[in-house]
């Protein structure tokens, strides 16, 4: 007979991913060990490994769920009948919230790609790049004088370079809110600073 799961069975994986994002982005992939995870979970490495198989699957499970969480981000705001407009803005400040409140997996994210075996790593490499495409269909749409087709992808590129590295340097207490460098990241591609 097989052996039932835990009633807290999900809870538990995403504690472990949770401890495991911020392992990960203070040390590194390669500088965090499964003990030195299991120390910072409470649990034994063999518990770890009950939930997962690998330290790579767990690695996985951490940028496989800040993508999700970025394409739920993209689908719902381009799913809207809002104008394009709007939806860039939209899209900006939820993508500045989620990385401000994951910066730990966003971090893991940028960093540690390449620790993924080649089959993982396609993975997300397929999901970023149709994350990237969906948000380079709406910037075209809402600067066709810019984004040409020689010019889609460069924009597209800065877009995300305005705020995908804001977890080096943003501060929540400091002189500009998250909601405040959303707006200037887009009022910036909008072509509206003041």
């Amino acid at each position: 007979m097989a052996r039932k799961q835990a009633a807290d069975y999900e809870q538990r994986r995403e504690a472990i991913v949770d401890h495991a994002a911020r392992l990960f982005a203070s040390r590194g992939f390669l500088g965090a060990s499964v003990a030195d995870l299991a120390q910072a979970c409470g649990a034994s490495k063999s518990l770890i490994y009950h939930y997962y198989p690998s330290k790579e699957d767990i690695l996985f499970e951490v940028m496989d769920s800040h993508l999700l969480q970025l394409t739920g981000a993209v689908e719902t705001v381009t799913g809207s009948q809002a104008p394009a407009e709007r939806k860039l803005r939209d899209l900006t400040h939820r993508f500045m919230g989620l990385y401000v409140g994951a910066a730990d997996r966003h971090k893991v994210l940028l960093n540690d790609l390449n620790h993924l075996p080649p089959e993982r790593r396609a993975m997300i490499v397929t999901r970023q790049r149709a994350l990237i495409d969906a948000v380079q269909a709406l910037i075209a749409a809402v600067r066709p004088d810019l984004a040409t087709p020689r010019a889609r992808r460069p924009l597209t590129m800065l877009f995300f370079g305005m705020i995908n590295w804001t977890h080096t340097w943003f501060d929540p207490k400091g002189a500009a809110s998250s909601d405040e460098v959303a707006e200037l990241a887009a009022e910036l591609i909008l072509g509206r600073t003041r």
